[in-house]
């Protein structure tokens, strides 16, 4: 008899994005095919403490993954296993005991230490194949103005904006409010650099607004982002695959509130989602071939949601951003999107898992090693 594939997913994290990687992973592990897969579910901690025995999901909900024998992942090719880690008798020494061989990861890391590539490199180390992005695809996605330069590289349309260092802006605020409200004016978004789910993100509308706005965004990043706010509606395509990707039909959020915040995104009832989007098919066939494009400008993999502003004074589109591991409850707008566009919840999960395996397969092809002929 086969056995099963085995798969770990890796939820939680260092990232003010924890309780929605709870979230996503719950909706995953549930939704994963049993008769498939043998699911490990692996949390990290707030602090980073990665554990994996008894249910971790409940664990980090309550807030008590003390009592979790820790575990971790050795980035050695010849171990793809997850080590539990035992203290010896002397308090110095640790024990690492092979608990789990994986053959496959699912990251459901929203945010830093995780959705960055930092766990993507473990796991390039550690030769274990994963879902989704790869590192330096990760790493873009994470960083507003490094995907928004690689973006406007290859053509594809965003917002004007400014970068701000957060040790520049301790050192002389008043000249970078100057600089923002030069080059923007107002009203003008603040977010920080490195970080989803609208955390740290504000509105401001006159220099102490904007002030406020810096100090929140500085709490969470040593970079940030200021753009022009613009008269807009959100639209959001899903993109699936790899070196050929197609996309979903384009999908609207219309939240209740001023901008697309923390609470619209994630209180019931705080926006509308609408799938497919209310626009002509012209417009979403654009939207599609931009959301592609910009999956490949910075050689994703896998999956990614791609967000665009659409003017509504001028019918201009924009890309704002590309999340590599976009959220994955049942009702987060990834799946949702494909599921209107004929691939249902589970059928996706198998889709990325598949996408995994081929993606690790070709990497595997190249040499790794040249020995040089000198005649």
């Amino acid at each position: 008899m086969k056995r099963k594939l085995r798969v770990g997913v890796i939820f939680g994290g260092r990232s003010g994005e924890h309780e929605v990687s709870l979230a996503s992973a719950q909706s995953v592990i549930a939704a994963l095919d049993k008769e498939k897969y043998e699911v490990i579910p692996i949390g990290i901690t707030k602090e980073g403490k990665w554990i994996a025995s008894g249910d971790p999901m409940k664990a980090l909900q309550a807030g008590i993954p003390e009592a979790s024998a820790p575990v971790a992942l050795l980035g050695d090719p010849t171990h793809k296993a997850l080590m539990r880690l035992d203290i010896t008798d002397q308090a110095t020494a640790i024990r690492a005991i092979r608990l789990h061989e994986l053959d496959v990861v699912f990251p459901v890391l929203h945010g830093p230490y995780g959705e960055d590539g930092t766990v993507q490199g473990l796991l390039e180390l550690a030769g274990i194949p994963y879902v989704g992005a790869g590192v330096l695809a990760s790493a873009v996605g994470m960083d507003k103005p490094t995907m928004k330069a690689v973006f406007k590289a290859h053509g594809l349309p965003v917002v004007k904006h400014v970068v701000i260092r957060r040790k520049h802006w301790e050192q002389n605020p008043e000249a970078i409010m100057d600089e923002i409200e030069s080059t923007l004016g107002y009203p003008c978004f603040v977010k920080p650099a490195n970080l989803g789910s609208s955390v740290g993100v504000s509105k401001a509308r006159n220099r102490q607004e904007l002030d406020e706005a810096l100090k929140l965004a500085a709490r969470y990043d040593r970079k940030m982002l200021a753009e022009v706010a613009i008269n807009a509606r959100e639209i959001e395509c899903s993109v699936l695959g790899n070196d050929d990707p197609i996309a979903s039909v384009p999908g609207e959020v219309v939240p209740h509130r001023e901008f697309y915040d923390y609470k619209a995104k994630y209180i019931p009832g705080e926006s509308d989602l609408i799938i497919p989007a209310p626009i002509p098919p012209e417009l979403a066939q654009h939207i599609q071939e931009l959301a592609i494009k910009a999956f490949l400008a910075v050689d994703c993999a896998g999956m990614a949601r791609v967000d665009f502003f659409l003017d509504r004074d001028t019918g201009q589109v924009y890309v704002n951003e590309l999340n590599t591991i976009p959220g994955f409850t049942a009702t987060s707008m990834y799946p949702k999107m494909w599921e209107a566009s004929g691939i249902p919840y589970p059928e996706l999960l198998d889709r990325l898992i598949e996408l995994a395996l081929e993606r690790f397969e070709d990497k595997s092809r190249c040499e790794t090693s040249y020995v040089p002929d000198w005649e």
